[in-house]
């Protein structure tokens, strides 16, 4: 399965769409996250929602497909195209990242004279 898919639902005069990607979490320690970007299509996304943390990649996948799965069944179709919200997404996973004690990006830290 990939790692992100995204789903969208018509409704009369409404497009909903929803984002989702799995992604490692930082540490190295095998974890990984369902992050969920939900809102109106051509919009800014109106909810970012992350589950985990999961042990490893395959668990975070049969979770996500569970997901995929009920939302079928309410009516989302899978749409192929670009993701437009991945640097929400990119943002949340940082934010989760941050939570855990490790820092979005990589610093260099000087020593305090």
């Amino acid at each position: 399965m990939s790692r992100h898919l995204c789903l969208t639902r018509q409704c009369p005069g409404v497009v909903t769409r929803i984002e989702f990607v799995v992604r490692p979490l930082a540490g190295g320690q095998g974890l990984w996250s369902l992050l969920c970007a939900a809102g109106l299509d051509a919009a800014q996304p109106a909810t970012l929602k992350a589950q985990g943390p999961f042990h490893g990649a395959a668990e975070a996948h049969a979770v996500l497909r569970e997901i995929v799965s009920n939302l079928l069944r309410q009516g989302y179709r899978l749409v192929d195209g670009p993701a437009i919200w991945a640097l929400h997404l990119q943002g949340e996973l940082r934010r989760q990242n941050a939570g855990r004690g490790h820092p979005g990006g990589s610093w260099l830290r000087q020593p305090q004279p």
